[in-house]
């Protein structure tokens, strides 16, 4: 005779369970995706939830930085291999678009998407300043292009950057509403288009 198994299971794939909570944060929100949703992406139950991740927020932080290498590390690897600001950037909308649009995962950004409608200060604030801290980025190798003759003297950096972030938080919210991949690969084109000419 068997018996169905009762309480926390003794043990369960960590990194799938992981990647579970990712899905639900990302279609739902932060603020949205209650204990009980968590649990249920995950199949555990919450003890096992607070023993191997901690609070809600906690796992959230944990699924962020998680995004950042897994689904997101697009952008990381664009800055990270392509000579040029303008070289990185258009790789990272192009391939934005592809991203954002990708079938079987809920579309768009999960740092843009989960912040919407987010009343807990500190996931709001944490979210705010990942973005600004990609912002910045951006900036730094637009302005080094500048100091380096790649791009026009006259070149404002910091609107450069911001059109660029503008752009992209753009692209995000419109995969949310089912643009096509085409239509978002059209954008990255259209915003390239909007660069001050340069050195390629």
């Amino acid at each position: 005779m068997t018996t169905g198994q009762r309480g926390r299971p003794r043990s369960f794939d960590r990194t799938r369970a992981l990647e579970q909570a990712t899905l639900a944060f990302w279609e739902h929100g932060y603020e949205a995706t209650s204990v009980a949703d968590l649990t249920r992406a995950m199949g555990i139950g919450a003890p096992s939830l607070y023993a191997a991740f901690g609070d809600k927020k906690a796992l959230f932080d944990e699924v962020v930085r998680g995004y950042g290498q897994t689904h997101g590390a697009y952008m990381v690897r664009a800055l990270a291999e392509e000579p040029t600001a303008r070289g990185a950037i258009g790789r990272i909308l192009r391939e934005a678009a592809a991203e954002f649009t990708r079938p079987g995962r809920p579309h768009g950004c999960l740092v843009i998407s989960a912040a919407v409608n987010c009343a807990t200060r500190e996931v709001e604030e944490g979210l705010r300043e990942q973005r600004e801290a990609n912002i910045a980025e951006f900036e730094r190798r637009i302005a080094a292009d500048v100091a380096a003759g790649r791009l026009p003297p006259g070149t404002d950096a910091r609107a450069l950057a911001r059109y660029t972030a503008a752009v992209f938080q753009g692209m995000s919210a419109q995969a949310r509403d089912g643009v096509s991949e085409a239509d978002l690969s059209a954008v990255a084109e259209c915003a390239m288009r909007g660069w001050p000419d340069g050195q390629p």
